[in-house]
């Protein structure tokens, strides 16, 4: 399947009303993501399968931008990319929120959650042992509170 392909599932029923989209359309979706998400592809009609594991990921990320969510809900969005496109994650993502969007992370990376949250829930056995502002997060309450202490 193609960045195109993949881009346009899931921007198909915002943009068309579940109609196929015309062929402009489609092609400058596919353009718009590869530019502002900077997705590294030989061609718009390369197979994501053919791309690195941070391209992957951005392009996931951008069929979900195209639908102009309210609100992403990402398990583990940097997993398994390089420190490059980690950070440009972060950036679209930061970019995602100044344009009001809601962002809910689930991630066992705690650097991540204090890279990227303004509010941390900390899970123990299915629970939330602790609500942690920006302000009150560090790694070291982070572990402890996920460890099972109070």
């Amino acid at each position: 399947m193609s960045v195109r392909e993949n881009l346009v599932m899931a921007s198909t029923a915002r943009l068309a009303g579940l109609r196929a989209l015309r062929a402009e359309t489609e092609t400058a979706t596919v353009r718009t993501a590869i530019a502002d998400l900077q997705i590294r592809t030989h061609s718009p009609r390369a197979p994501v399968s053919t791309l690195s594991g941070g391209n992957q990921q951005k392009v996931v990320l951008g069929k979900w931008l195209a639908t102009s969510p309210k609100i992403l809900m990402l398990d583990e969005p940097t997993r398994g990319v390089d420190v490059g496109a980690k950070a440009e994650i972060y950036r679209l993502l930061f970019e995602s929120a100044q344009r009001g969007i809601g962002t809910l992370v689930s991630s066992s990376e705690i650097p991540e959650l204090l890279t990227l949250c303004d509010r941390i829930l900390v899970m123990f056995r299915g629970r939330i042992a602790a609500s942690l502002s920006r302000d009150e997060a560090t790694e070291a309450r982070i572990a402890h509170f996920a460890g099972g202490h109070q």
